[in-house]
């Protein structure tokens, strides 16, 4: 086997040679490391001993090599979100999607190629709570070939944000507890900015990040929420951003006073470094649409202007940061304002003629218990909580991958491919919903889509238990947003104010809460590509499913054979 491994490694680097690209080779040990927040020191799992994890920087065409290891108590996978893994799903991660998952003492090799993508993405755990701390950066460079950005004016330097969530406490324990009592998750206790949460919070000051500027300059931030379960607003303080790109596609430039992410978004943005000499806050913190508790702290990092210690603004000593003005917690019109104003910087190529045209509608829901208020039973008047796509909550396999048992042929006891290609009831789905309505049935469900077929997906929110923005993830794939809007989708209506000349492209949107979002992609990368919410106590709860994309014709339209060490349930 490791001389089939040195050959393909050698054919790698051979062929990324030819093509002046590089093959890039790391090894993530994935491993427990003491990790002090917030006065507490906790065990946590993290990679390298690094949290957050190493950033990846390669160049488009590159191609990656990754042994990852784990020498952790947990299961693990790894997943690189928003590479499209071009005919290999094998390398996407997601457990018991595309891969069992890695066991402890065990080791899986991650090989894929970036294909015509250049940007800001990221790189996570894919099992069960652990990309709490494990995740990392992924920075994808123009080709050598045509190495300059499609900005309107050049970067000097470049600061990469990774938004995250900190529990004082296990995650895995918050997530296994929650499971047990059926009610929500506890919220998080701190956000972070590149793993510290900054001046806000206790023990946290010495730690806070500062990013040095000279006075004029332009930089690059990478933002990325890289939060477990929250939208996230995101400014710096008395300066504007120009947003140029969002999950590594470029966007027709625009300026902003704040940025919105989801969880698994990255936005970049221009800074002109161009106030006063002083010290600015860049600052987090939640945007809430549901009506849910949350984590209502703020996250900051310093912007210091280099020549800033010896100059006073206004009579005051910028030793203190100058605070930065972030939207309310519910400020939905801010968020979709924004969200409003993403479009490709040209125009591009939307799929015109639709041959899967789906409606789905994402959301929470209730088990109802047959003994209510027991232990098992803390939901809402004595439930369990759950969550669904067209009414069919989504349960994770465990005795084989979905990729796996399609490719061997064996689905049975795996999955089924029936999940409807709409609910089985119309209702009113923002409105006062039954009651009758609210409880979906389990299954692991896949959708099957031909090669090649153009499709169409509208996402509907809805108000069972509580509308809310659920940012929606499509593995494998890019997709435009051609449409958005409130209330209940009208196909005789809101398809007239479809944008089908300039659509963003992304790999996550947001479903507006109490609306619609309507989104178009072409099925050309066969496999088995899972869809989920990005938050991550609704994905425990069900709100995913699979597409099954078929082969096409001959090999280049088929998925690759499955490498040799790929791990066994």
């Amino acid at each position: 086997m490791e001389q089939i491994r040195s050959f393909f490694v050698f054919l790698a680097v051979l062929l990324a040679s030819l093509v002046n690209a590089e093959v890039h080779f790391h090894e993530f040990v994935v491993q427990e490391t003491p990790v002090k927040r917030l006065c507490r020191v906790h065990n946590s799992i993290t990679v390298n001993g690094q949290f957050p994890g190493p950033t990846l920087e390669v160049r488009n065409g590159d191609s990656l090599v990754i042994t990852a290891i784990n020498k952790a108590r947990y299961n693990i996978t790894l997943h690189w979100h928003g590479i499209r893994q071009m005919r290999n799903p094998w390398a996407d991660g997601p457990e018991y999607i595309t891969q069992c998952p890695i066991q402890p003492g065990g080791s899986y090799t991650y090989r894929f190629t970036i294909e015509d993508q250049e940007g800001t993405l990221w790189w996570h755990a894919h099992s069960r709570w652990l990309r709490a701390t494990v995740y990392g950066a992924l920075i994808i460079r123009p080709p050598l070939s045509s190495p300059h950005y499609p900005f309107p004016v050049i970067p000097k330097r470049e600061i990469t944000l990774l938004l995250g969530e900190w529990w004082d406490r296990n995650p895995m324990d918050v997530l296994n507890l929650a499971q047990f009592t059926g009610a929500a998750p506890n919220i998080s206790d701190a956000f972070t900015i590149n793993g510290q949460p900054g001046d806000l919070y206790r023990c946290s000051s010495q730690e806070t990040l500062r990013f040095l500027v000279g006075s004029g300059e332009i930089v690059l931030l990478r933002v990325i929420n890289s939060a477990l379960n929250q939208e996230l607003f995101f400014g710096v303080a008395n300066h504007k951003l120009t947003v140029v790109a969002a999950d590594a596609s470029y966007t027709k430039p625009f300026s902003t006073n704040v940025i919105m992410l989801g969880p698994g978004q990255t936005t970049d943005v221009l800074l002109t470094a161009d106030q006063p000499p002083a010290h600015y806050y860049m600052a987090a913190h939640a945007y809430n649409s549901a009506n849910a508790a949350f984590d209502n702290t703020t996250t900051t990092a310093i912007l210091k202007y280099k020549d800033a210690s010896c100059v006073t603004l206004q009579g005051k000593s910028q030793a203190q940061a100058i605070p930065a003005q972030l939207p309310g917690f519910n400020d939905t019109a801010t968020a979709a304002a924004f969200t409003a104003q993403m479009k490709s910087p040209s125009k591009v190529k939307v799929p015109l003629e639709i041959d899967e045209n789906l409606f789905f509608t994402v959301g929470l829901g209730l088990f109802n218990c047959p003994t209510p208020n027991t232990q098992r039973c803390q939901g809402p008047n004595g439930t369990r909580f759950t969550a669904s796509i067209n009414n069919v909550s989504f349960v994770f396999p465990k005795q084989n991958s979905i990729m796996q048992a399609y490719y061997q042929g064996t689905p049975a006891g795996v999955f089924t491919t029936d999940f409807p290609p709409t609910p089985p009831v119309t209702f009113d789905y923002t409105g006062n919903v039954s009651r009758g309505l609210w409880q979906p049935t389990r299954g692991t469900k896949a959708y099957k889509l031909k090669f090649n077929s153009k499709v169409q997906i509208i996402l509907q929110d809805t108000s069972i238990v509580t509308t809310e923005n659920h940012p929606m993830h499509l593995h494998g794939y890019e997709f435009y947003v051609v449409g958005t809007g409130v209330g209940n989708f009208n196909p005789n209506t809101d398809t007239a104010s479809f944008n089908l000349i300039d659509p963003p492209r992304r790999n996550t949107i947001g479903t507006p809460p109490g609306g619609w979002v309507a989104i178009r992609f072409v099925a050309n990368n066969p496999g088995a590509w899972l869809m989920h919410c990005h938050l991550d106590s609704h994905i425990f709860w069900g709100l995913a499913m699979v597409f099954l994309v078929e082969n096409g014709e001959g090999h280049l339209q088929s998925v690759q054979s499955p490498p040799l060490d790929l791990p066994q349930c």
